[in-house]
């Protein structure tokens, strides 16, 4: 894994817009209610990353057909069309949470033997109550009684639906691989979250409303209770939204720097958790508007820490930490313990690679305490995690000679962000 040294901008003043891709949670999200619509559907402007070509991957060798096309202005297009199910198939799901949890409810409506497999790290994160699911579901999985990946599942060809109770204390996606099958059950189905705080809701609420926008009937009116009516989804045609979370590193930068970044086509109305870095950031010094380009991020010379509950919108935890790292008052991160289930202990590698470069972060349990500190010049590892990468370069910007090791782990979600970086570096 080669090392990127972070470009250093110090106190010079940006001046970019910046496209943001679509958003890998609304592509994957997008892929399987289409691979189990009734018509086709296309998609404009699809996430491509390692993420979603995994999900695209996994659907192909279950027989739906995804075709790449380019429109007359040069953007991509994806033509879903959907397919009888079947196996054996194998499937591989890299350290992808939405893949692991989201393909093996749709392997379930499979015609055969399914097996799963994927990164070290795949193996150690939070599968069970999927998998426990399903089999109180009637599906038969054989996983040696891990509960865990590999697994492979041999589906009858339907899933009869019903009433599951699970604990998605550790993940909201265990919460939406089931509701994402819901309409292809023959009886429908009933979740009913059992156990601590639910994290990341907003990410159950956008599979709500992505269920409504092909067809489907959700019942969410009851608190930790959601019911899917059994029904036919209906393919269609759709622009993918920017990935507001992968906007981050690029809104964190106008703080740290000063002058301004844009961000093109950020949408007005949107399920996204990264929808809340617009508030976030605007406390931390951030001056923030829309425009008729779409969101512009002002710096303002001054950046200020925050004390705040992420327990929804964990994911923006490492692209915060980072800024708060750099801020001139402490900052406390709570709510977030559920990150150390992440592609790595996402609380404890903040703190390991912030410190190492003279940082004072304290990782509790559930938070992050954050203490101003002069930071110096390192390398920052990542540990195979696409937010950290972002969050050494941030850092980058404001200190000199920052070294982030497999900066290419970016690709999970976004195709090229040394590219993109660079273009806002150079305006």
């Amino acid at each position: 894994m080669s090392s990127w040294r972070a470009p250093f901008r110090g106190q010079n003043a940006l001046n970019s817009f910046i496209t943001i891709p679509g958003s890998k949670s609304v592509t994957n999200r997008a892929l399987i209610l289409a691979a189990l619509a009734t018509t086709p559907s296309l998609f404009h402007r699809p996430l491509r990353s390692r993420d979603t070509e995994l999900m695209a991957q996994g659907l192909r060798a279950m027989g739906i057909s995804i075709v790449a096309e380019k429109s007359e202005s040069k953007e991509e297009i994806w033509k879903i069309t959907p397919a009888k199910l079947f196996g054996p198939a194998s499937i591989d799901v890299g350290n992808a949470g939405t893949v692991m949890r989201f393909l093996p409810p749709v392997a379930a409506l499979a015609n055969g033997l399914v097996n799963f497999d994927g990164d070290a790290r795949s193996h150690e994160r939070p599968l069970g109550p999927v998998i426990s699911a399903l089999e109180n579901l009637g599906i038969s999985i054989e996983h040696g009684s891990r509960y865990s990946l590999p697994l492979t599942i041999n589906g009858t060809g339907s899933i009869s639906g019903g009433t599951i109770k699970i604990d998605a204390s550790s993940s909201s996606q265990f919460i939406s691989a089931l509701l994402l099958v819901g309409p292809a059950t023959k009886n429908g189905i009933t979740i009913i979250h059992e156990g601590e705080n639910l994290p990341s809701l907003p990410h159950i609420e956008m599979t709500v409303s992505m269920l409504r926008q092909f067809g489907a009937e959700v019942d969410d009116s009851i608190p930790n209770k959601w019911s899917v009516k059994a029904g036919q989804l209906i393919g269609r045609e759709m622009t993918i939204e920017p990935d507001l979370s992968n906007a981050a590193p690029f809104m964190a930068a106008a703080i740290i720097s000063g002058g301004q970044v844009t961000i093109k086509d950020w949408p007005k109305e949107t399920t996204q958790p990264g929808d809340s870095l617009r508030e976030i950031f605007g406390k931390m010094g951030g001056k923030i508007s829309f425009n008729d380009k779409g969101l512009m991020i002002q710096g303002t010379g001054k950046i200020s820490g925050i004390n705040i509950d992420l327990h929804d919108v964990g994911e923006l935890t490492p692209s915060i930490a980072a800024v708060a790292a750099l801020a001139d008052s402490p900052s406390y991160l709570t709510g977030i313990g559920h990150l150390r289930l992440h592609e790595t202990d996402r609380l404890s590698a903040i703190a390991t690679e912030i410190n190492k470069l003279g940082g004072n972060v304290v990782a509790e349990p559930d938070a992050l305490r954050i203490n101003p500190a002069q930071l110096h010049s390192g390398k920052f590892l990542t540990y195979e995690d696409h937010r950290l990468a972002t969050a050494g370069a941030i850092i980058g910007l404001a200190v000199e000679g920052i070294e982030v090791e497999n900066i290419e782990t970016t690709r999970k979600t976004l195709p090229d962000f040394p590219g993109l970086w660079k273009t806002m570096l150079d305006g």
